[in-house]
This record gives structure tokens, sequence and C-alpha cells, in this order.
């Protein structure tokens, strides 16, 4: 049984605010759009810092917005200094990107920005999991019924043995680190596919319902919702 009131490691928050605003049908990225007059990239942020004091956080913003990222950090957090960095083209050089600014041996969570309705609990778990285990992303089971397409024909697939991978995807610093000196594959789908290459085995946990991924308007319609019941 790990005595976690023993073990204290450093806590980095990695956010990654890369999206864009497609799906949602606007040319502002998503995780700048407001709820309830917030940017969404602010409620979650704010989620990380209500879960220890001492986290860090960078966030990695595409470079167009980084100025904006920037301001609003010193808006809504004038004491806290979060770091705001510039993302690359694809996931894989945005996490590269914020994981360039880690130099110590930390617990490091990798998550979406516009998953604001992560909760303290969720950020937590994973911690407690890293810890034991050096790698633990969470996951949801799959409610609809899936198939898989071969041309014209499709099949059924056992969704009893299928997940949903949400974020935070937490690892210890000396697993993720040296994963990201590897040349990027298209196989790379998140932060636990790069670990997996390198041999370490990661550890699933239960994720939340609610820890959507903002990406259509109806998404933004729920997030209300949920957050007014907060």
């Amino acid at each position: 049984m790990v005595n976690f009131a023993k073990i204290m490691m450093k806590k980095i928050a990695v956010i990654v605010a890369g999206g864009s605003g497609t799906r949602m049908g606007t040319n502002i990225p998503k995780q700048l759009l407001t709820i309830n007059n917030k940017p969404i990239v602010i409620y979650t942020i704010e989620t990380f810092l209500a879960s220890w004091d001492d986290i860090k956080i960078i966030l990695v913003m595409p470079e167009t917005y980084l100025v904006e990222g920037e301001n609003l950090l010193a808006e809504y957090f004038p004491n806290n200094t979060i770091q705001c960095v510039v993302g690359g083209a694809t996931r894989f050089e945005s996490v590269k990107a914020g994981l360039s600014f880690i130099k110590e041996e930390a617990i490091i969570f990798v998550h979406d920005a516009v998953r604001c309705l992560v909760s303290s609990h969720l950020i937590q778990l994973g911690y407690e999991k890293a810890l034991v285990h050096g790698a633990a992303i969470p996951v949801i089971s799959i409610k609809d019924s899936i198939r898989m397409i071969d041309g014209e024909n499709s099949t059924v697939v056992n969704r009893d043995i299928l997940r949903a991978v949400q974020t935070p995807q937490v690892f210890k610093s000396d697993i993720l680190l040296p994963a990201f000196n590897q040349s990027y594959e298209t196989s790379f789908t998140d932060e636990a596919t790069v670990v997996e290459k390198m041999g370490h085995t990661v550890t699933l946990f239960s994720g939340e319902e609610t820890n959507i991924k903002i990406t259509v308007p109806a998404d933004i319609e729920f997030a209300t919702q949920v957050l007014l019941s907060r």
C-alpha cells in the first residue's frame, strides 16, 4: 500500500489549447469560446489550480493566439506565474513544446484545454495512479453499438472490450520526457501511445462521463448546464 502522504512530487500540468473552431462553425479556437462570459480554457485552468496550491501550469497556444492567451492569463490569474508557450502543427509537437520547459522530476498531466468539465477528483486520482504505476490515463465505457466498416460491408465490434480515452493523461517525468525525444509517428494519437512505443505499460482508470471534449455547439449547451449545476 502506497502512503501518499509520504510521497510528494512536483505537479505540472501541460494544458494543450491547439484546437480550431472548424466543427464549431466559428473562426475562433474552441478554447477561447466563452461559457457564461468566461473562456473555456479558463475553467480548465481553474480546476487544476483548485486541485493543489503548488501545481505548475504550462499553457500551449497556437502562435497566432499566443498574445491573447497571455492576456487572458494576466486578467484571470494575475498572481500566478503560468507559462504560455507556442504549440506546433500537430498535437505531438504541441505537447513536446510544453514539455521542453520541464527540467525537474515531477508528475506531469497532459490535458485538453477544451475538456473544461474535468473535476479535481479525476485530476487527483490520476496523480495517485501515476505515482504507483508511472503512466495512467482515464477511460470510459462505450455505450453505443459499434461497427467496423470495410468497404461496403460492416461488422459489429464488441463494445465491452472497448474504451474511450480521456485526459488528463498522467505520467512520471522520467517516463514521459524521454518518450517525446522520439521522432513523430502517425500512430501517436495521444501521449499514452508515445509512451507505449518506448515499452512502458499504461494503466487505465475510470474517467468521468461529463469530462467531454468540447467539439460541436451541442457540447457548449451541455457544458453550460453542468457548470451552472456546480
